[in-house]
């Protein structure tokens, strides 16, 4: 015994499949940038007491190097 699928049908499919399109979407853009703030706050927080390392910078010597380091 067939069932046919009646317009009534397509229509509520249609519609339904463009929801869930469209919320997907919507979704998607929040949490990536709810993740991308987050990501950005927890590698720019710092234990308490510590400070941010300087940059190394080599000792002057007065001789030149060498180009075959």
């Amino acid at each position: 015994m067939g069932t046919s699928l009646t317009p009534e049908f397509w229509e509520r499919f249609s519609v339904l499949l463009v929801m869930a399109v469209g919320m997907t979407a919507i979704l998607t853009a929040v949490f990536t940038k709810a993740f991308d703030t987050l990501t950005v706050r927890l590698r720019g927080h710092r234990p308490h007491g510590t400070r941010p390392r300087a940059p190394h910078r080599p000792e002057r010597n007065d001789h030149r190097m060498s180009a075959h380091c």
